[in-house]
């Protein structure tokens, strides 16, 4: 008989970058259970496509992960289940603290209650808040500017001291703005509301939405709007999986940024966009939103150095046509 494959508990396993690891890991080998509190979570995609044990419920609801890990052979936990609205942790941080802060604590001390000690962890490179550097190293001060980076840094930290305290090991992804879908098309991006440029502008092009905003033209960048690193969603969940092997295989707490090293300005994306689609689409320029810098662009040399990570579809057009791909079935 050949050797069991790890057992690995995703949580937010039902939301976008959580569903596409669960995806990874079972072309991989890999046993998952998915733990979702389904507010922002696809339970449809589950059940259809990754067709994994979905179990209903919270990370804070400590009798619940009690039992999940004595019922459960889990080896290691992926945890995705994050509120993620910038915009919504400035008008109700409580949301935020409870769910990203507390409801991590209360899972990080069940596992270490079940001898789990390993831990793969979906930040963000919101923990840097604005960038003195470009593209940005891990090394970068940590200064968010929102209470969702806040909360994010406020786990890392937790993470930092359960390492020396118990011997937990954990990975640490700082994404930047994860973007795409399945390039099969089993997966994809649909968020409630949606908030993200790539989507915003498919939605606009399937004649979801009137027209597209661009927040500010008179950046200091080659056409005056915001340059951001998109990076591939399928590209995020392979280095998920190199990341939790790296722990597997007895690797030391470690923090890792991922993104493309690519920049591309919101005006290259709706150009791209319309490439893929054949569409002229109905753009509004508006005024800068307060708080975007003009450039986020991440160093992501650490992660290819120790994982051996590479970026299967760096460029913006694949991100796009796969993206718009998926719109078009999903909204048919």
């Amino acid at each position: 008989m050949s050797p069991r494959k790890p057992t690995i508990l995703v949580t937010g396993g039902a939301g976008y970058i959580g569903s596409h690891t669960v995806l990874a890991l079972k072309r991989a080998g890999y046993e998952v259970v998915i733990l979702d509190n389904l507010v922002y979570g696809h339970r449809d995609l589950v059940e259809k496509v990754l067709q994994v044990e979905l179990i209903a419920g919270d990370t804070s609801d400590r009798a619940l992960l009690d039992q999940l890990f004595q019922t459960r052979n889990i080896d290691a936990v992926m945890h995705f289940s994050a509120y993620a609205y910038v915009g919504e942790s400035v008008t109700d941080p409580a949301k935020y603290y409870r769910n990203n802060v507390l409801g991590t604590l209360v899972l990080l001390e069940a596992m270490l209650a079940a001898s789990i000690k390993k831990f793969v962890f979906s930040s963000t490179c919101a923990t840097y808040g604005v960038p003195e550097v470009v593209p940005i190293p891990e090394n970068h001060p940590q200064n968010p500017i929102n209470p969702y980076g806040a909360t994010k840094l406020m786990v890392e930290r937790i993470l930092s001291d359960f390492d020396v305290a118990y011997g937990l090991k954990s990975v640490r992804f700082r994404y930047f703005n994860a973007a795409g879908a399945d390039p099969n098309g089993l997966l994809g991006e649909d968020h409630n509301p949606e908030t993200h440029l790539i989507p915003l502008v498919l939605l606009t092009a399937l004649g979801k939405r009137e027209s597209i905003s661009i927040f500010g033209t008179d950046y200091p960048t080659p056409d005056g709007t915001c340059i951001r690193d998109y990076i591939h969603v399928s590209d995020l969940a392979d280095a998920h999986i190199l990341g939790l092997e790296y722990l597997l295989q007895g690797g030391d707490s470690e923090v890792f940024n991922l993104g493309n090293g690519l920049g591309f300005s919101v005006k290259e994306v709706i150009a791209a966009s319309e490439e893929v689609t054949g569409l002229t689409l109905p753009v509004q320029e508006c005024d800068r939103r307060p708080g975007d810098p003009p450039s986020l662009i991440g160093s992501s040399e650490k992660a290819r150095k120790i994982l051996g990570w590479q970026p299967q579809y760096p460029g913006i057009k694949d991100i796009v046509l796969h993206a718009w791909q998926w719109h078009q079935q999903r909204h048919k």
